[in-house]
């Protein structure tokens, strides 16, 4: 039980959930693989967890192109002969109403947050099958379990991804385990995506209002993690006690 030692390699991990989950299991012993498009920002966040004595390494990932999702699994299998865990955490929400016709966004999130995800999967499961283990975390959304404006296509994304993650978890056998995790509202970048300003003006107040840490879901990241080999936590909601 515990995660000293594990190799773990994380999308998104510059900033927000991804960041914080990278610092949490790096404070815990985990080695961390670190992967996002923001050089700058996933240099310094590796630099923070080396500087406290945790073990990291890091690659420009962009989740769009399959390759670079099969260069982060194969930096963890060069320098820790392994990997125990991928954490797909990469994702966008520029959400809109569907008659904005944000065509692009849509894409966009289809191809970050769903395409991304199956990429992570993919270049994962052929060094699982290896090892005889492993571990798939998936980062979804309470925005698939609530349906509300605004919210369609990036839901449809999230929820494909639970889809997948849930048909996934019964291939699996005995050997690989998944784990889905849907955060509420949490104080990341989010709405920096969100083009459209009333709905930016709507999760930003949100935020202020109500929004969690972004520790908060690593803290459940981390639950899945270092339970024993034969525990598979399937599911976990984060959400904070005043969303409804």
């Amino acid at each position: 039980m515990g995660i000293e030692g594990k190799v773990v390699a994380i999308t998104g991990a510059s900033s927000g959930i991804g960041r914080a989950t990278a610092t949490l299991l790096a404070e815990h012993g985990a080695f961390v693989v670190l992967g996002a498009r923001n050089d700058d920002a996933l240099k310094a966040a590796a630099g923070e967890i080396t500087a406290k004595g945790g073990k990291a390494v890091f690659k420009s990932t962009d989740v769009r192109r399959r390759a670079d999702l099969e260069e982060l699994v194969a930096l963890a299998v060069e320098n820790a002969g392994r990997l125990d865990v991928i954490i797909n955490c990469a994702g966008i929400g520029p959400i809109s109403r569907f008659d904005a016709l944000d065509v692009d966004g849509w894409d966009a999130m289809i191809d970050v947050n769903l395409r991304g995800t199956l990429y992570g999967i993919a270049a994962a499961l052929p060094v699982f099958a290896r090892q005889g283990s492993g571990h798939v975390v998936n980062v979804i959304s309470t925005a698939g379990i609530k349906m509300v404006p605004t919210m369609g296509v990036y839901a449809a994304t999230k929820n494909a991804v639970r889809t997948a993650t849930e048909i996934l978890r019964q291939e699996a056998g005995p050997n690989l385990r998944v784990t889905e995790i849907s955060p509420g509202m949490t104080a990341t970048s989010f709405g920096d995506s969100i083009t459209d300003q009333a709905a930016r003006n709507a999760v930003g107040e949100q935020i202020s209002a109500i929004a969690i840490p972004p520790d908060a879901i690593a803290r459940g990241i981390l639950y899945a993690i270092e339970q024993p080999p034969e525990v598979d936590v399937g599911s976990i909601v984060i959400r904070p006690t005043a969303q409804r």
